[in-house]
C-alpha cells in the first residue's frame, strides 16, 4: 500500500489518520530528484489514487529547510545517453500526470529553493505555500533543455502569458515576494511556521466532506479546460453526485442541530 510501502527519496508522516506529509528526503543534495525519486512518487500517488487509505489531504514539502527541490539530478544525469535519459524523463512525466490526477487535495509547503522540476513539482500541486526566503526559477533554457514536466503550461495559468514567457525564456529566478504577488503562491511564512500553516490549512480541509472536497477539485481542474458554458454543465454534473449521499445528509442534519458534522465519505 502506498503509505505502508518503503522509500528510499520519501519520508512519510500521517497527522491523525487523515493528514499525509511527504518530504522529499535527499538532503544531502538538495533534494534533487533521480531516477530512485521519480519511481517512489509515481508509485505514491498511483497508490493514493487507487487507495487513499483514509487519507484526505496531501502536504509536501523538502528536507533540510534550505532547499525545497533543486529539480533533476543533474550528476546522476550527467554522462546519460539519450535512451537513458528518455527512459528516466518518461517515469517524471508520469509523475507530472498522477499527481495532477490525485484526486486528493495537495498542497506544496515550498519550505526552500524551488528550481527546475522542483517549482514543475510544486506547481502540479493544487497551491503553494512558501517560505519567505525562498527562490523560485526555471533555468532549463540555460542548459540546453526546457521544462518538461508541465512547467511551459502551469507557469502562464498561474502568472500570466507574458510574464511566464519572460521568465521562460531567460531562465532568471525570482523570489518569494515576486511569486506572492504574482499569483503563483498563495501565503508566505517564516520558518517552521511554514509547514505548521500548511498542516493547519490541511487539517480543515480534512475536515471538509471528502467527496465534495474531490468533485470541486475535478470541476476546477477539468472545468476550466471548458469553454464557460460547457463548464457550467460540468458544474452541474459534479454537484448532482453530491445530492444522494450520506455527507450531503450528515451536513445538513448537523447544521440544522447546530454540531460539527462527522464526514465519512459516503
Amino acid at each position: 500500500m502506498a503509505i505502508d510501502a518503503k522509500y528510499e527519496t520519501l519520508k512519510l508522516q500521517l497527522d491523525d489518520g487523515q493528514v499525509l506529509q511527504v518530504t522529499l528526503d535527499r538532503p544531502q543534495v538538495g533534494n534533487a530528484i533521480n531516477t530512485r525519486m521519480g519511481q517512489e512518487l509515481l508509485a505514491l500517488w498511483r497508490g493514493l489514487t487507487e487507495d487513499a487509505q483514509g487519507v484526505r489531504c496531501v502536504v509536501l514539502t523538502g528536507a533540510g529547510g534550505k532547499i525545497f527541490c533543486a529539480g533533476g539530478d543533474l550528476k546522476e544525469r550527467n554522462g546519460m545517453t539519450r535512451a537513458q535519459w528518455t527512459h528516466q524523463h518518461e517515469i517524471f512525466e508520469r509523475v507530472t500526470f498522477a499527481m495532477t490526477d490525485l484526486p486528493l487535495p495537495l498542497i506544496a509547503a515550498v519550505n526552500g529553493h524551488a528550481f527546475g522540476g522542483g517549482l514543475e513539482i510544486a506547481l502540479c500541486c493544487d497551491f503553494i505555500h512558501a517560505s519567505r526566503t525562498a527562490r523560485f526559477g526555471l533555468p532549463e533554457v540555460t542548459l540546453g533543455i526546457m521544462p518538461g514536466m508541465g512547467g511551459t503550461q502551469n507557469l502562464p495559468r498561474a502568472v500570466g502569458e507574458r510574464r511566464a514567457r519572460e521568465l521562460l525564456l531567460t531562465g532568471r529566478p525570482f523570489t518569494a515576494q515576486e511569486a506572492l504577488e504574482w499569483g503563483l503562491v498563495n501565503q508566505l511564512a517564516d520558518g517552521d511556521a511554514l509547514l505548521a500553516g500548511a498542516l493547519d490549512t490541511a487539517r480543515t480541509i480534512a475536515r471538509n466532506a471528502p467527496l465534495s472536497v474531490r468533485q470541486i477539485k475535478r470541476s476546477v481542474r477539468y472545468g476550466g479546460q471548458m469553454d464557460l458554458h460547457s463548464a457550467y454543465r460540468f458544474e452541474i454534473e459534479a454537484y448532482n453526485q453530491l445530492v444522494d449521499t450520506e455527507d450531503r445528509r450528515e451536513g445538513v442534519a448537523a447544521f440544522n442541530a447546530k454540531r460539527a458534522p462527522v464526514f465519512h465519505g459516503r
